[in-house]
């Protein structure tokens, strides 16, 4: 064992043990992340005090941030991380709560983020292309790697797999759903997919603002892809 094992556990317990950084990683525990003011609330501590814990946090490697447009989120740094927390709740008996977004249900339901799609509908197409084996998970950057079997099943929806590789924007990424909190497909594949969606009557935009229906049509062809 390594000769400073002992001191690393016991660091890495300090932070958990403290109450209001407990609290913080429990809240986290639900997949969804939470900006530093909405986990003060959770801590009951003043956003000074929260930043402070969380700066502790991410030191042990518990949460990492996350920057998405003008906001900062925090989250898990990885499944390991739960999976320990959840070991440790069960030996304190303490069942977790779950995530209440406050988003009105029709944005949330499903809507756009600039040019793709975002909301339930949006997470559940990307945890879907992820569970068919067509995407790959997310390298250190934070991009997605789309398989061979995922390029012909997306080409056979209308997606022009090879004009997308050309692009100089980023190919596929994780984006993250202010709404759920949980990954949505952004890049060009994010953008790419959403056109179809609209051309095939799958989806139907609001013309005042970004809510997006899921159509019947969606329901019959593809309900897998769009979480219904």
């Amino acid at each position: 064992m390594d000769a400073n094992a002992d001191t690393d556990l016991a660091r890495l317990a300090g932070a958990i043990a403290e109450p209001a950084r407990a609290r913080m990683l429990c809240c986290l525990m639900d997949g969804h992340a939470r900006t530093a003011t909405e986990l003060a609330t959770v801590a009951d501590v003043a956003a000074s005090t929260a930043s402070a814990h969380l700066s502790r946090l991410k030191a042990q490697r518990l949460v990492e941030s996350v920057a998405q447009g003008k906001h900062r989120y925090f989250r898990l740094a990885s499944g390991q991380v739960a999976k320990a927390l959840e070991s440790l709740l069960v030996l304190a008996g303490t069942p977790r709560g779950e995530f209440r977004p406050t988003t009105p249900s029709r944005l949330r339901s499903a809507r756009t983020c600039y040019d793709h799609m975002a909301g339930a509908a949006g997470v559940a197409l990307h945890d879907r292309l992820h569970a068919q084996g067509w995407l790959q998970g997310a390298s250190d950057d934070g991009d997605y790697t789309l398989t061979p079997e995922g390029a012909i099943a997306l080409e056979t929806l209308g997606i022009d797999i090879d004009v997308l590789r050309t692009s100089r924007r980023r190919f596929a990424c994780a984006c993250l759903d202010w709404s759920e909190r949980r990954p949505h497909l952004g890049g060009a594949l994010g953008a790419a997919w959403l056109q179809p969606a609209l051309h095939r009557d799958w989806v139907r935009q609001d013309l005042d603002d970004r809510a997006l229906a899921v159509t019947a049509k969606a329901q019959r062809e593809l309900p897998e892809l769009f979480g219904v």
